[in-house]
C-alpha cells in the first residue's frame, strides 16, 4: 500500500518508495575515540532496557603462535576474573543488585562481552567493562584454574559427536591458516594452558586494546551521553601495536577425506565441505553462497525432502555458508540412520551441488528465498539485546552497522546465474573435503 505522502508528491516519492528499505533500520551514531576505540550507539524505542556487546576482533583466528592455541576462548573466562577495583565477588554482586544478565562467547573471529539492563543504570556498566578491559588483574593460581576449566569444557564438547566431526574437518581442510583448529584450540595446546600463565599476560597485552575493540550500545539511550560516558571510563586506555601475521591457506589441489571412529553407538554423520571465500560484502559472492546453503540444504530444498521426508534415510540436513574474516568451508552435513546408507546420501550431496553447478535455479525460488532471508534476520530485531547480538557478529567483520545494509542490498541483486557461477567457481572437487563419522560396527 502507497502512503498517502507519495500520492500527494508525486512520482519523485513514488521513486523513493519503491527503493528496497534497509535491512538494518535504525539510525545510530558511530565514533572513534583518539585511541582506536569505536563506539557504535543505537537509540531504540524499546523502553527502558539497554544491552551493551563489546567486540573483541580476537578469536581461534588471531592464534598464530604454535602451541597457543585456545587462548582467546580462555579469556573469555579469565575476564570475568576481576581487577583490584571490581574482584569477582564485587564484580557479580553489582550485576545482581541492577539485575543485569551478563555472559561472553567466543568463536573464530571475535569475543564478545554483553550485558543487559535497566537504561539508569548505564554509567555503572561502562565504568566496570572499562575496568576490566584496561586493569584484568589474575595470578598463576588462579589462572590454573581457568585453563583447567577450559580443559573441563573441552571434554565436555568432546561428548557431541558433531564437535568432534568438527574440530576433523577444520583440522582436515587446512593446512597453514588458524581456521586449522577449533576456537577451543587443539586438546595438547590445552592440556599445557596450565604452564603458559607469562604467555597469557602477552595475549591480553596484545589484543585486548582499543584498536581491536568496538562498544556496541543499544537501546534506551542518546547517543551524546553514551559519549561522554565513554571516554570518561574508556578515553585513557592505551592504543597497542601487535599485528598478528595470519597465515594464508594455501590453494587445495584435491580431493581429502577424514573420519572418525566414535566409541560409543551413534548416529553415522556425513559433512561434505568445500573451500569458499571471506565475507564480501563489495560483491554478490557472500550473498550468492548463503542463498545457494538455502536453496539447496535448508528443510524446503528438494534433497531435504528426498532424504529426510520422502526416503527417511537422514534425520537432518543442512547446509552452512561461510562468513568469516578470512576463506572458510561451505558445509553440508547430514546426520545418517543406518551406516549402510552413508555413501548414499554423500552421493546425492555431491549431485545436488552438481545441478546447483549446471543449472540456474528458478528465478521465483530465488525471490522468494531472498525475501526468506531478508524478512527473517529483520524480524528478529526485535528488541535491543537481539540487535546489539546481531551487529556484533558483523561488527567483527568490518566493524560498522552499514556491512548488513551493504550485504542485503547484493541479495536484492542476485540472479540464478550469480547462484550456479558460485556454486561452479567453488564447490569444485580439488577445494573438496569430506569427513565421516560412524560407532562402532560402522563402515568408514
Amino acid at each position: 500500500m502507497i502512503p498517502k505522502l507519495c500520492l500527494l508528491l508525486g512520482c519523485a516519492a513514488l521513486a523513493c518508495w519503491a527503493q528496497p528499505q534497509k535491512v538494518f533500520p535504525y539510525d545510530y551514531s558511530q565514533e572513534d575515540l583518539p585511541n582506536g576505540l569505536r563506539l557504535i550507539t543505537v537509540p531504540t524505542d524499546y523502553a527502558n532496557i539497554v544491552a551493551t556487546y563489546i567486540v573483541v576482533q580476537t578469536g581461534s583466528r588471531n592464534e598464530v603462535e604454535p602451541g597457543h592455541t585456545g587462548f582467546a576462548h580462555l579469556f573469555e573466562h579469565i575476564m570475568f576474573r576481576g581487577t583490584e577495583k571490581y574482584p569477582p565477588q564485587k564484580y557479580n554482586q553489582t550485576l545482581n543488585r541492577i539485575g543485569a544478565a551478563s555472559n561472553a562467547s567466543t568463536s573464530d573471529d571475535l569475543t564478545t562481552y554483553h550485558t543487559t539492563f535497566s537504561k539508569e543504570d548505564l554509567e555503572t556498566v561502562l565504568a566496570m567493562e572499562a575496568d576490566r578491559f584496561q586493569h584484568l588483574k589474575y595470578a598463576e593460581p588462579e589462572f590454573k584454574t581457568e585453563s583447567l576449566a577450559v580443559l573441563g569444557e573441552y571434554n565436555k564438547n568432546s561428548a557431541s559427536p558433531f564437535s568432534k566431526l568438527n574440530e576433523v574437518m577444520q583440522d582436515t581442510a587446512f593446512d597453514k591458516h588458524t581456521y586449522k583448529h577449533t576456537t577451543m584450540g587443539f586438546l595438547k595446546d590445552i592440556q599445557d594452558m596450565p604452564n603458559q600463565y607469562d604467555y597469557s599476560l602477552k595475549f591480553f597485552d596484545r589484543y585486548y586494546r582499543p584498536e581491536y575493540t568496538t562498544i556496541i550500545v543499544v537501546g534506551d539511550v542518546k547517543a551524546k551521553a553514551v559519549r561522554a560516558m565513554v571516554d570518561k571510563y574508556w578515553g585513557e586506555w592505551k592504543r597497542g601495536s601487535y599485528k598478528p601475521d595470519v597465515p594464508v591457506e594455501p590453494e587445495q589441489n584435491g580431493p581429502r577425506t577424514g573420519h572418525v571412529a566414535w566409541p560409543s553407538p551413534t548416529l553415522p554423520i556425513v559433512s561434505v565441505a568445500f573451500k569458499a571465500p571471506a565475507y564480501n560484502d563489495a560483491t554478490k559472492e557472500t550473498a550468492a553462497l548463503d542463498a545457494l546453503a538455502y536453496l539447496a540444504f535448508s528443510g524446503t530444498s528438494d534433497l531435504y525432502q528426498k532424504l529426510v521426508v520422502q526416503e527417511q534415510k537422514v534425520d537432518a540436513i543442512m547446509g552452512n555458508a561461510p562468513g568469516s574474516v578470512d576463506p572458510g568451508l561451505f558445509e553440508i552435513t547430514a546426520r545418517v540412520k543406518k551406516a549402510g546408507d552413508m555413501d548414499y546420501v554423500r552421493d546425492r550431496i555431491l549431485e545436488t551441488v552438481k545441478a546447483f553447478q549446471e543449472k540456474p535455479v528458478d528465478a521465483a525460488r530465488l525471490d522468494t528465498v531472498r525475501k526468506r532471508l531478508r524478512y527473517q534476520v529483520a524480524l528478529s530485531m526485535d528488541n535491543s539485546d537481539t540487535i546489539a547480538q546481531i551487529l556484533s557478529y558483523y561488527v567483527a567483520l568490518k566493524r560498522t552497522p552499514e556491512t548488513m545494509n551493504a550485504l542485503y542490498d547484493q541479495y536484492t541483486k542476485l540472479t540464478p546465474e550469480d547462484v550456479r557461477q558460485a556454486a561452479a567457481k567453488y564447490l569444485v572437487e580439488k577445494g573438496r573435503t569430506i569427513v565421516t563419522l560412524t560407532g562402532p560396527g560402522g563402515a568408514k
